[in-house]
Parts: structure tokens; sequence; C-alpha cells
């Protein structure tokens, strides 16, 4: 688990841009404008393609992943 949530933080840092995502993994990504709605379809995109997790952008709600814990759960729950 622990090298999932690893590669996803980096994935998410590599796509905002945004280091402090690493440390402050409960921020709300969309409320402190670290991720667009672009952002999070590249996001979805990479998950794909590291992990073989499939997650449409309507599939789920945008609370329901709108921090890098919840994406890690997301995730997780799918693997």
């Amino acid at each position: 688990m622990a090298d999932i949530a690893e590669q996803i933080v980096d994935l998410v840092v590599e796509i905002s841009g945004e280091d402090e995502v690493a440390d402050e993994r409960d921020i709300d990504l969309f409320e402190e404008e670290i991720l667009d709605s672009m952002a999070a379809i590249e996001l979805l995109v990479a998950i794909k393609d590291e992990f073989g997790v499939s997650i449409a952008p309507t599939e789920l709600d945008r609370s329901e992943m709108n921090t890098v814990n919840k994406i890690i759960a997301r995730v997780s729950e799918r693997l």
C-alpha cells in the first residue's frame, strides 16, 4: 500500500506541479486550485496507465476524489 500511495503522490505532484500535496494529503485539490478539470482527467489517465485501474470521470463524485488520500483509497479498492 505504501508503494501505491507514493506512486499516486508522485503522479499528483507531477501533474499539478505542487509539492505541498506530498505532505498535506487531505488538502482539497480542487478548492485549493491544485487540480482543475483537465488536470483531473490527466490524473485519471495516468492512474490507468500506471495501475491498470480505470476510473471514468463521471463514475465518482468530485468529493470522492478531491484529496490525495481519497485518490489512494479509490485506486486501492480497485486493485
